[in-house]
């Protein structure tokens, strides 16, 4: 069998991106999904899916769709995870996508050949060979597990088992980890365990997801453009008028300014912090028998621990030595291009404060013009040369939290305007749409 142009590992929404873009093309090209159909994530079905019942899409719809294809008018500003999931199954449809899938067929190790191609050692025992490989298998599957000294007569979980709020029936519940799941679990645990706790290790900005009744990722990016300290200055004014001071609800003041970090989009867990469903704790410092102990002395006698700790970035089929791994993210050139391998490339490992579909694309766009560029034409000449010596500040100046999570962390306007530079630079087309 022929060798392939372009192999892409995973047919969620990253995957089916890549694969509208290279339809369009002349070249041979492949996707390799270890379930049974499109959605990545959102398929709740899919094993090891971190999705749960009551989730719903963090950006709006306004904000996420995929470019060309909206979401529909019926949905809701927030849609949950069944209608994102027809949403994506209907992007695939509309643009015949699923016949360039291979489903039930995982990508078990993919190594460099010294004759320049990737060879792919697939869970079904065949091996397929690929000049150029896109790694677009999602970050959100391999659970970042944590452990506290101690023993425990309770039940410790990574938030990736869980699924429904009925799991806390009966229960005293503690979730640990602020990040969004983290709280929206939390909201669940106010609502169905005996009792709800809440650990968090430092003091987050909480946006709620509506400002002025607009879904607040729309009143950011629609509003007037301020100079970025006006910026943080209004939206700290306006979200302290809308929260007051966090201390009031158990919770740490915040060590970092606002925009610094992740934005935590949550308009219940306040609300049931200031209620009492919820009880605000600091971090763990160790497990006692029925009791978890907290840094500050106290202790809760809790059934069940949801640990949501996030998840952990490395690349498992892909061979040792072929990326540099900093604090367990890839090194990338500009969170896309691998700087030593010149035909390996992944989608989906950029962190930015955004919606992710619309800026997926711009990122496709240059993927698919490298992996098509013929040997020693100018664009693959010029990409070449950026992967070797361009170096921006994707961050365009600004601290984030030194944190793990933020480790890939990109300032969304200036990564745009520096996706756009490059673009420039390898000499694509004005206009650039699928």
């Amino acid at each position: 069998m022929a060798p392939l142009d372009v192999a892409v590992v995973g047919a969620g929404p990253a995957g089916l991106i890549l694969a509208r873009r290279l339809a369009q093309t002349s070249v041979a090209f492949e996707l390799f999904e270890r379930h049974d159909d499109v959605g990545g994530i959102w398929n709740i079905d899919a094993p090891g899916s971190p999705v749960y019942e009551t989730a719903h899409f963090i950006s709006s719809r306004t904000m996420s769709g995929f470019d060309g294809f909206p979401m529909p008018e019926h949905c809701p500003d927030y849609p949950d995870y069944q209608q994102l999931l027809a949403y994506i199954r209907a992007f695939a449809d509309e643009f015949d996508l699923r016949r360039h899938v291979r489903f039930n067929t995982p990508v078990d190790r993919a190594a460099l050949g010294s004759d320049g191609l990737w060879e792919l050692q697939l869970g079904t025992g065949e091996t397929r060979q690929s000049r150029y490989l896109i790694c677009a298998n999602g970050v959100n599957w391999e659970p970042h597990e944590v452990s506290w000294p101690g023993e425990f007569n309770g039940e410790v979980r990574h938030s990736v088992t869980y699924r429904s709020p009925d799991e806390f029936t009966d229960k005293r519940v503690l979730v640990v980890g602020a990040g969004n799941s983290g709280a929206d679990i939390a909201c669940d645990a106010s609502v169905s365990a005996d009792q709800a706790f809440f650990s968090v290790r430092r003091g987050y900005h909480f946006i709620p997801k509506y400002i002025a009744g607009t879904p607040s990722d729309v009143f950011g990016e629609r509003g007037p453009s301020l100079p970025h300290w006006l910026e943080v200055r209004f939206f700290q004014v306006l979200l302290r008028m809308i929260n007051g001071d966090l201390r009031h609800y158990g919770l740490p003041k915040p060590d970092h300014k606002l925009f610094e970090s992740h934005p935590l989009m949550n308009s219940l867990i306040l609300h049931h912090l200031g209620h009492g469903d919820c009880i605000a704790k600091p971090d763990v410092e160790r497990l006692d028998g029925d009791h978890v102990v907290f840094v500050d002395g106290s202790r809760e006698q809790i059934d069940l621990v949801i640990a949501a700790t996030g998840f952990d970035r490395y690349i498992p089929f892909l061979d040792e030595g072929l990326l540099e791994f900093e604090r367990g993210r890839p090194q990338l050139y500009l969170g896309i291009f691998a700087r030593d391998c010149p035909s390996l490339a992944a989608l989906g490992y950029v962190e930015f404060a955004s919606a992710a579909y619309s800026h997926f694309e711009k990122m496709a766009e240059l993927i698919v013009a490298d992996a098509t560029a013929p040997p020693g034409s100018a664009t693959a000449r010029a990409f070449q040369d950026l992967k070797a010596n361009h170096h921006p500040d994707v961050r365009g100046g600004r601290r984030y939290i030194e944190t793990d999570r933020h480790a890939d962390y990109v300032e969304i306007k200036a990564y745009r305007k520096i996706l756009a530079q490059v673009r420039k630079k390898v000499g694509l087309p004005k206009g650039g749409n699928p």
